[in-house]
């Protein structure tokens, strides 16, 4: 386990997004979903324009716009329920994910109060995500958590080749994807929840919608109770499938820290292979790993003796760090929030923010973060690789692959020639 440094209360250049950003993308990944954020108006500008710039696609959507006033005069069941009325004049969600801000928490409204008045009137989720305590992706699986307890029916049955995955936040649409289509090459029907796949994939739709574009169903989240398997990405979401578990005994569930590297990867498909009763894994699998060892020896050369500092959220840190340490890469990390997760760190590990970044840069080589990492990597001549939220620099971010023997081949690649760039 890595040193675990204890830093200062105050965030000065801050790393870290809100909860309610969190549940935003965890309700996008749900089809016909109109996210509602109960809270001041500002907030939801706020991160519609993050992930407009984040993704270079419009982003739905909706915000009680509660204010100082509004607030004690006529509480937040009114103004949720106003703002369902509003919205179903022009559309028919499916679903409505109704999460909380800072303000709102702070006040106390009832949002499950509200919820059960207008039940009839609309399908709704609730989740308490206030922006003052936890982060993106505690915000995100606080999300999944609820549509976990308030949707899914319960169900004897029980579908062994049916597989829920839970991805955690950072994992792009097309990382998604493929998670979901190396299950399927194991005969498995594999559900994602949320699933970003086909949501924030960067797909040409027909028009600009006024729901969430792609995604998993409602109703086929309401029959993920006869699922055989839950597997989980990601130390953040580990609770949400310890809760699917709690709630259908019959399934089984699969944890995994991370789906970069090879020990991650060969730790991933040693499982399926458990669970299919299969002696080894398809073709394409078996040629993938080969090009991953051989690119761990070409890029050893130059990444075993460099200097890495990763600021991102702790899970995505997590997964980066490590991959980067099985080829010899000295790492240190600087997370975004506190985490379980942290623990498993075999670098030096702090929860900080982009002042402590500054201080620990000069002696580094290079510098993996988000988009505000940019001006600090300039300033010292580091190299620098995009990732996390935001990414103002980059298209296609949505496309990024770095999961499984196959991303982890782009993901070393990649740090490699930005290392020689340099």
């Amino acid at each position: 386990m890595g040193e675990l440094k204890v830093m200062k209360p105050l965030h000065v250049n801050p790393l870290k997004l809100s909860q309610p950003m969190g549940a935003t993308l965890a309700f996008l990944g749900i089809k016909n979903c109109m996210p509602l954020m109960h809270g001041a108006q500002g907030c939801a500008s706020f991160t519609k324009v993050v992930f407009t710039r984040h993704f270079n696609d419009p982003i739905t959507i909706q915000t009680t716009a509660v204010n100082d006033i509004t607030a004690v005069i006529d509480g937040g069941e009114k103004g949720i329920s106003e703002a369902i009325a509003n919205i179903t004049q022009k559309v028919t969600p499916e679903l409505v994910g109704l999460f909380t801000t800072g303000l709102t928490e702070t006040k106390g409204d009832d949002i499950k109060g509200a919820c059960a008045l207008l039940k009839e009137k609309q399908k709704i989720v609730y989740v308490h995500t206030p922006d003052f305590e936890g982060g993106l992706e505690s915000g995100w699986a606080l999300s999944v958590q609820g549509i976990i307890e308030q949707l899914i029916e319960p169900s004897v049955e029980c579908n062994k080749d049916k597989v829920l995955l839970i991805p955690n936040v950072n994992l792009s649409a097309i990382e998604v994807e493929k998670i979901k289509e190396s299950l399927e090459l194991f005969d498995f029907e594999v559900y994602a929840l949320p699933d970003l796949s086909d949501s924030l994939d960067g797909h040409l739709g027909v028009k600009q919608g006024a729901l969430s574009s792609g995604g998993i169903s409602v109703e086929a989240i309401k029959k993920l109770g006869d699922t055989g398997h839950v597997i989980t990405v990601g130390r953040s979401v580990k609770k949400c499938g310890e809760l699917f578990k709690a709630k259908h005994t019959q399934s089984q569930h699969h944890h995994f820290d991370t789906l970069t590297g090879l020990v991650a990867c060969d730790d991933f498909y040693k499982t399926l292979l458990t669970c299919k009763g299969w002696s080894k894994p398809p073709a394409s699998i078996q040629r993938w790993r080969k090009r991953l060892q051989d690119t761990l020896l070409d890029t050893h050369f130059a990444l075993g003796k460099a200097k890495v500092i990763i600021a991102d959220e702790p899970d995505n840190a997590y997964a980066m760090a490590k991959a980067l340490r099985e080829v010899g890469a000295h790492v240190e990390a600087i997370i975004a929030q506190r985490s379980e997760v942290q623990e498993l760190f075999t670098c030096n590990v702090s929860v900080g923010d982009f002042e402590e970044v500054e201080k620990i840069l000069p002696k580094m080589d290079m510098l993996i973060s988000n988009f505000h990492g940019e001006r600090l990597a300039h300033t010292y001549h580091k190299a620098l690789l995009l990732r996390g939220f935001p990414n103002y620099e980059s298209v296609g971010v949505g496309l990024r692959h770095n999961i499984l023997y196959e991303g982890s081949c782009t993901f070393l690649c990649e740090v490699n020639n930005r290392l020689h760039k340099n």
